[in-house]
C-alpha cells in the first residue's frame, strides 16, 4: 500500500518553524504551540503526523515535515507509530522519518523552536514578512 502521506524532503524547508535560522514569528502562535506537543511523553503526544507547512491541507502533494522528523525522536512519536498502524504511511515512508538526519541546524526541541517562533509575534522582523509574504503566495488554504 503506498502512503498517503509522502516522506519528509530531503531539507526542511526554508520556512520550517524548526529551522534555527528562519525568523521568528513567521508562524501563527497556535502553530508554534504544536511544535511544543510532540515533546510530551508518548502517550501524550497527538495522534497525527505533523505536515510540512508548504502544502495545503488537503493537498495530495502533502508530506511529513522534514524539521518534525529531523527534531524529534522517531522512537518515541506517536503519530508515527499511529500512521503506520493505520496505512497513513507505509514501511518505506515510516523508515525514511527513522532515519532521517537534516543537512541543516534544526532546533533540539519543539519546545526550543516554539520559544524561538513565537518571540517575535508581535512585531515580525522584514526578514519574517518577507517569508510570510511568500507562504501566503504558496499556501492556498491560507487566503
Amino acid at each position: 500500500m503506498a502512503s498517503s502521506i509522502r516522506p519528509p524532503a530531503p531539507r526542511p524547508c526554508e520556512s520550517c518553524p524548526y529551522r534555527r535560522d528562519v525568523p521568528a514569528g513567521i508562524w501563527a502562535s497556535e502553530e508554534y504551540d504544536k511544535l511544543r506537543r510532540y515533546d510530551a511523553d508518548t502517550p501524550d503526544q497527538p495522534p497525527r503526523i505533523f505536515q510540512c507547512h508548504q502544502s495545503d491541507t488537503g493537498n495530495d502533494s502533502r508530506r511529513i515535515c522534514a524539521g518534525w522528523a529531523g527534531c524529534h525522536d522517531s522512537d518515541n512519536l506517536l503519530a508515527l507509530r499511529m500512521a503506520a498502524l493505520d496505512g497513513r504511511i507505509d514501511t518505506a515512508t515510516h523508515q525514511a522519518v527513522a532515519y532521517y538526519t537534516s543537512p541543516v541546524s534544526l532546533f533540539s526541541s519543539g519546545n526550543e523552536a516554539a520559544n524561538h517562533g513565537q518571540r517575535d509575534l508581535t512585531a515580525p522582523t522584514d526578514d519574517a514578512r518577507r517569508m510570510i509574504e511568500k507562504i501566503s503566495h504558496t499556501r492556498q488554504d491560507l487566503r
